[in-house]
């Protein structure tokens, strides 16, 4: 795939110093940029690598002026991240715009599918499904029976989607992603036998959801799991059954969520967060890596260690904590000094 400096302009609506018919067709980091390559400078710790640079195309800020002569034709634009930012989707867009039913794939009688939908290689449509338009669906992906996937959605392959889940419109799903699993729910008889407790709820995802890699979220025992608008998961997550994650939460990467807790909106969890189960969480909160969450939040908390507390009590605690064998050190001595001193007596 490739695309024309002038090409690029256009589409970021930039000013063109040199070639405006150089091409590219990949894309590098400006000290990796060879020929063929398009890439960008906006820290200006960067620059020298302009100079060393053969990347063929280079966007930078429109004020930029370049301190020698270089090899690679320049896009000035306003801001030559977030310029660049927006031209890696459009490129990513178009890398996927794929279209078309691949075979061997199974879809049900029963099922409904939209128009400009892309459905890959050993793909399972179960019963009653419904899938809305330029929905991409890729190999060996896995859709139960009575489910619902909105408009632009993106399921990568692996992906398993279980009955009776309802997604919205522009989710992102990656690879190996279980939506809709058994929830962890079990009695326990008098000999200490456990029996599952059925699992008859769902899951659901409201609009422009992203799910990452391998993450699994549980279906409700009865009602819903319900991740809302915008919310944004890392690769390895576990949500547990009746779980709710409120608008705009970002979760990182191997966080568990047990059953039936609520996050609120807006919401920033760091990676290897623990939350216990039955809890209410308010928004805003920032919750720092590794902490263990065993107590109801209110909003705009900021907290960090197991169990979390205060951000800054923590951090006060750890200065006292690092200091510890001194303090130690320093107790022992006066206690023995004090000995001393009643043995003189």
């Amino acid at each position: 795939m490739k695309f024309t400096a002038q090409q690029i302009a256009d589409i970021l609506e930039g000013v063109i110093i040199g070639n405006p018919n150089e091409e590219v067709s990949k894309i590098a980091k400006i000290e990796e940029g060879g020929k063929g390559a398009l890439t960008f400078l906006s820290n200006s710790k960067y620059s020298p690598f302009l100079y060393t640079s053969n990347a063929s195309v280079v966007i930078v800020n429109k004020d930029f002026e370049p301190a020698k002569k270089t090899v690679s034709t320049l896009i000035k634009v306003e801001n030559a991240y977030e310029s660049f930012s927006k031209l890696l989707a459009f490129y990513n867009q178009v890398r996927n715009n794929k279209i078309g039913i691949e075979q061997p794939t199974f879809i049900s009688n029963s099922s409904k599918i939209g128009i400009d939908v892309y459905l890959g290689a050993f793909s399972y449509i179960g019963e009653n499904v419904v899938i809305g338009d330029n929905v991409k669906i890729y190999p060996n992906s896995y859709i139960g029976d009575n489910s619902t996937i909105g408009d632009n959605c993106v399921l990568f392959s692996g992906v398993k989607v279980y009955s009776e889940t309802v997604i919205g419109n522009n989710c992102k799903i990656h690879s190996g992603a279980i939506i809709g699993s058994d929830g962890f729910g079990y009695t326990r008889d008098k000999n200490s036998v456990y029996e599952a407790i059925p699992q008859i709820g769902n899951v659901i995802l409201e609009d422009n959801v992203d799910i990452g890699s391998s993450c699994t979220i549980d279906r409700a025992t009865m009602g819903s799991t319900i991740i809302r608008e915008g919310v944004k998961l890392d690769n390895q997550i576990q949500v547990a059954h009746n779980v709710e994650i409120g608008k705009n939460t970002v979760i990182a990467a191997q966080t568990g969520i047990a059953g039936s807790t609520k996050i609120g909106e807006a919401c920033t969890i760091g990676g290897q967060v623990g939350i216990a189960g039955h809890l209410n969480l308010g928004s805003n909160l920032k919750i720092q890596a590794q902490s263990g969450i065993s107590k109801n939040l209110k909003a705009h908390a900021v907290v960090q260690g197991t169990p979390a507390f205060n951000y800054n009590d923590y951090f006060k605690s750890y200065v006292h904590f690092k200091n510890l064998p001194e303090l130690v050190e320093t107790v022992s001595k006066i206690k023995k000094e004090i000995n001393a001193e009643k043995e003189l007596e």
